[in-house]
C-alpha cells in the first residue's frame, strides 16, 4: 500500500494562501444535474473547496452518518473515503450510493482489519470490540459498536465489559484511555496525516505565531496531544474556534479542513501543521460529474456482511443520542482526564 506524506510549512508571516479558484461553470453543472437526479450530495470536511460549492451537507463522519440514515432520498453520492460510502450503504441500504472514486481507500481502515479483530478477540475472550469508523465493512461486521472521533469516548464507557478492543488506530485509542478506567487494548493502525504532526512542526508555527490557540484532533499521537490548548472532532473544531476569545488558531489535523474553518469562523487565522490526505483529494469535480452522468463508482455490498455491520452502526447512534458527546476537551481537562 503506498502512502504519500505531504509537509505543510510553517507560513513565514500573518499571510494566509488564497484559495485555488473554482470552475464555476462546472460546479454550476453539477449541481443542476444532482438536482434533476434527486441526488443528495455529502462531502467530509477534508474535501477541497470547491466540492464545498457543491455538498447539500458537509460535516464529520458521525454528522453524515446520521444524514446518511435519515435521508429519504433515492440516491447519495459520498465525496469521501471509502468506509464512508459504505458506512452509508450500510445505513440506508435502499439507497443507491455512488463515490466518484472507489480507488479513495482510507488507509488507516486497511491497516487492522477484521482479522486483527478476530484475534484480539481469541487472546481477550471477555472485552467488547469498538470499531473506528474508519474501518472496512467486514471489520465492523465483527465488531460490537463503531465509534468516530466525537463520540469515541462515550462509546468506550457505554460498554459492559471491563476490557475493550479499539482498532485500528493506536493514537486515538491512547487519548480514550485518559477518559476511562476501563482496559484498553489497542491495534496497530494509524492515520498518516495526524501520526505525521510532530512537536518540532508545532514548535515553529507556535513560534511564528505566539498568541494563536493549539487545536489537535484525537488521532494524533500523545505527545502532541499533550501540547494542545484543546483536542476536537474535526466538527467540533468549528464550535470551539467560533466561540474562543483567541483570533488565531493552529490547526493540527488534515490541512484541508482550514477551508472550513476559513468560511464558517469569519475573522479569525488559521494555520496548519499537518499535510494532506491524499485519498481525500481523489475526488475532484470531474469525476463527481463523470459519477452523476454515468452512474459509475456504486457502492456495492454483499448482503449479510452488510446486515452484520449495521448492528454496530446503529448501536453508535442509539448510544450517541442517549450520551452527549462533548465537542472538545481543553488542556486541563485532558490533563485531569475529564
Amino acid at each position: 500500500m503506498q502512502i504519500i506524506i505531504t509537509i505543510v510549512k510553517a507560513l513565514p508571516s500573518d499571510e494566509e494562501p488564497a484559495e485555488p479558484a473554482c470552475n464555476q461553470d462546472l460546479i454550476i453543472e453539477i449541481r443542476d444535474i444532482a438536482e434533476r437526479q434527486g441526488v443528495l450530495i455529502l462531502a467530509h470536511n477534508y474535501q477541497s473547496p470547491e466540492i464545498y460549492q457543491i455538498a447539500e451537507r458537509i460535516g464529520d463522519s458521525l454528522e453524515l452518518a446520521r444524514v446518511a440514515q435519515e435521508t429519504d432520498a433515492d440516491s447519495i453520492l459520498f465525496c469521501g473515503v471509502d468506509f464512508m460510502a459504505d458506512t452509508a450503504k450500510i445505513l440506508n441500504p435502499q439507497a443507491r450510493v455512488l463515490i466518484p472514486d472507489p480507488q479513495a481507500r482510507c488507509t488507516m481502515a486497511h491497516m487492522a482489519g477484521e482479522q486483527a479483530a478476530i484475534e484480539l478477540r481469541k487472546q481477550y475472550p471477555e472485552a467488547e470490540v469498538v470499531s473506528y469508523v474508519n474501518t472496512t465493512t467486514a471489520t465492523k461486521a465483527v465488531s460490537d459498536i463503531c465509534c468516530t472521533s466525537a463520540n469515541a469516548i462515550e462509546i468506550v464507557e457505554s460498554a459492559e465489559a471491563d476490557q475493550v478492543i479499539f482498532l485500528p488506530d493506536r493514537n486515538l485509542a491512547a487519548y480514550v484511555s485518559r477518559f476511562t478506567k476501563k482496559e484498553i487494548i489497542p491495534a496497530a493502525g494509524y492515520c498518516y496525516v495526524h501520526d505525521a504532526i510532530t512537536r518540532e512542526s508545532v514548535d515553529a508555527m507556535q513560534s511564528l505565531h505566539p498568541d494563536a490557540l493549539f487545536v489537535a484532533h484525537p488521532e494524533c499521537r500523545p505527545d502532541i496531544i499533550d501540547m494542545a490548548d484543546a483536542v476536537c472532532s474535526t466538527s467540533g473544531m468549528t464550535r470551539y474556534c467560533r466561540d474562543a476569545s483567541a483570533s488565531s488558531f493552529i490547526i493540527g489535523t488534515e490541512s484541508g479542513m482550514l477551508h472550513r474553518l476559513r468560511s464558517e469562523v469569519v475573522g479569525k487565522k488559521f494555520f496548519s501543521v499537518a499535510g494532506i490526505c491524499a485519498p481525500m483529494k481523489q475526488i475532484t469535480l470531474e469525476k463527481i460529474k463523470t459519477c452523476l452522468m454515468t452512474g459509475s463508482g456504486e457502492v456495492v455490498l454483499e448482503q449479510n456482511l452488510m446486515d452484520a455491520a449495521r448492528a454496530p452502526l446503529e448501536r453508535m447512534i442509539e448510544v450517541s443520542k442517549s450520551r452527549q458527546s462533548r465537542s472538545f476537551r481543553t488542556r486541563e481537562e485532558i490533563r485531569k482526564g475529564l
